[in-house]
């Protein structure tokens, strides 16, 4: 049987979470940022909800591939996490993923405001559909 896993998109107002289902990852749900605390909470009870084990946490490099400031508040969101969290968390590149759902909806004809509510939890499972291939080709 495959692990439930579940990816997050952390975002300065939302946190985008997708799920995995056998081996494909879906968009699962958004959440409205409120402190770190009550997110991680929030977080961890829908990881416990899922029986997941891992935790997938997009990273935003830099295009140089490097740790910039985004990628030091997701450090600090990851310490938080892992305080409250039992299971493995798992950093994943996430550079452009947003971008790409957002050029995607624009290219459907998504309404700005429609893309408001999809994109987060969409960014999301992409990271998770990038860690999934990954563990898959080993």
């Amino acid at each position: 049987m495959d692990e439930n896993i579940i990816a997050l998109d952390v975002g300065e107002r939302r946190i985008g979470i997708a799920v995995s289902v056998g081996t494909m990852a879906l968009p699962y749900d958004t959440i409205e940022r409120t402190n770190v605390r009550a997110d991680t909470e929030r977080i961890v009870a829908l990881a416990r909800e899922r029986s997941a084990r891992t935790i997938v946490v997009g990273d935003p490099l830099t295009l140089a591939g490097e740790r910039g400031i985004a990628a030091k508040s997701i450090d600090a969101f990851v310490v938080h996490l892992a305080r409250a969290f039992d299971g493995t968390i798992e950093l994943v590149d996430e550079r452009l993923t947003t971008a790409a759902v957002q050029k995607s909806l624009i290219a459907a004809d998504v309404s700005r405001k429609k893309r408001r509510t999809v994109v987060d939890k969409l960014a999301a499972a992409m990271i998770l559909d990038t860690y999934l291939r990954r563990r898959r080709n080993g």
